[in-house]
Formats: C-alpha cells, structure tokens, sequence
C-alpha cells in the first residue's frame, strides 16, 4: 500500500479510494488511463494519486466512465477542459454525461430511506463533496472501437446495465483484475453488508437488470475486482457473483 490508502493490486494497477468512491489508475509507463474520478471536491486527492504514483494530469491518455453519476464523473469534465483528456463510456451513457437527463438517487428517495442505518450522514458527505451539483461532460465520447482499447492495460468494456442504462465494467484479461464499477461493490456507507454485493435499491435505475449484469461479469477471467465502493475483492468473479446473489435475495 501506497501512502494515503492508495492500493497497488497489479502491476502498475492501481485502486485509489476517494471520500466515498474508488477510481483506478491503470499505468503505462510515465501515462496511464483512469476509471472514474471520484465526487466533484475528490479533485485534489485525485490529482494527488496521480502524482504519488508517478503521473502528471496531462499524461492521462483517457477518462474511462463506468458511469455518469456524479460522485464517479466527478473531475472528469475537468480534465478534458483543462488537458483535453478524452473522457470515454459505452454510447448509451452519453446523454447522461451530458446531462440531457439525470438518472440518480433522488432527495425524495434519501428522505424517504432516512430510517435506514447510515442514509442520513451518507447524505450530509454527499452533499458536502459535490453530489448535487451540475457537472456535466461538455463532449463526452462513445468508444472508439469494439473488444479492447488501446489505453494503458489494454481495457475490455463490458456493458452492464441496470445501476444505469450504460454502466460497463471495465475488464484487464493480461492482468486478470475486473474493474467493477457500481456494477458490483463490496461495501457502502448505506449498508451493513460485507463482501460482494448490490447497492441499496434505492441506487439503481433498474435493479433487475443490475441483478441480470451479474451473469455478464460471472462470464469474465479474473480474481481481483476493484468496486467502485469498498476495499479490494481477491476472489473469483463467480465467488463474488455467488455471494452478492445470495444477499440480493
């Protein structure tokens, strides 16, 4: 482990974790490509992992998006403003990114969830980093190709639908680590729950399919999963997929 928390789960793979929300940085040399970008005000931290693990801001090659919500989209339209960094996400998240729509977990919601154990302060930090304001990506981008991109660890895009309409994960085969996304997570402020698992309903445009994208990661080779909330997962992805069905029923 790296200082402040930041992980090192393969070589030059790297999960970094942000107020609430994870984002990977996955090198190549002095460039590298970075999935998710944490919460609006998670901009310092992220330039401060950058750093720490031997990257400048303007050698990121492209913002991969697992999802346009805004404690993952973060700094993403920063970096594109500022260093003309790419940020890329299945075409299905694009007006999402741009914020034709807003497909996230309403005030009305938390309200009505605020009995749950930790809602209420998990809500008051969501607020305090950003989670509300209006970040959208100017001109976000649709993957240039199919099957693999060529960014640093050469990324396989797997379309898992459900938390939103274009979420992907975000396989590496050469380094057998799955970059999950909120796809699949290990823990939450808002949840009791330990290991493998599915966010809160009250998360999900569509809980069903998020339930159904389960069997598309079951199908993946690897035995590191970096979620997109919680600490590292080191288990087979049908392990982790077993387990996170079994709490979702």
């Amino acid at each position: 482990m790296l200082n402040d928390g930041i992980v090192e789960v393969g070589s030059d793979v790297y999960l970094v974790p942000g107020s609430s929300t994870n984002w990977v940085i996955v090198k190549d040399g002095d460039t590298a490509a970075l999935v998710d970008t944490g919460y609006p005000r998670d901009r310092e931290r992220l330039l401060a992992s950058l750093a720490a693990v031997g990257v400048a801001p303007q050698a990121v090659t492209a913002v991969l998006v697992t999802h346009a919500h805004n404690d993952h989209l973060g700094a993403a339209e920063y970096l594109r403003r500022t260093h003309g960094t790419p940020v890329l996400m299945h075409r299905a998240e694009l007006p999402h990114a741009r914020r034709e729509f807003l497909h996230q977990v309403s005030v009305g919601q938390v309200l009505a969830n605020g009995w749950r154990p930790g809602v209420l302060p998990w809500a008051v930090h969501a607020l305090r980093a950003g989670g509300t304001e209006h970040i959208p990506v100017v001109e976000p981008q649709a993957f240039p190709t199919e099957g693999r991109l060529d960014l640093p660890g050469r990324p396989l895009p797997v379309l898992t639908p459900g938390h939103t309409d274009g979420h992907c994960a975000y396989h590496l085969p050469d380094a057998g680590i799955l970059i999950t996304g909120d796809a699949l997570v290990s823990g939450h402020p808002t949840s009791r729950r330990r290991g493998a698992q599915l966010l809160p309903r009250m998360f999900h445009r569509d809980r069903a399919r998020a339930l159904d994208s389960l069997t598309v990661l079951e199908e993946l080779d690897a035995d590191v999963l970096l979620p997109g909330h919680g600490p590292v997962l080191r288990s087979t992805v049908t392990v982790a997929v077993e387990h996170a069905r079994e709490l979702a029923a």
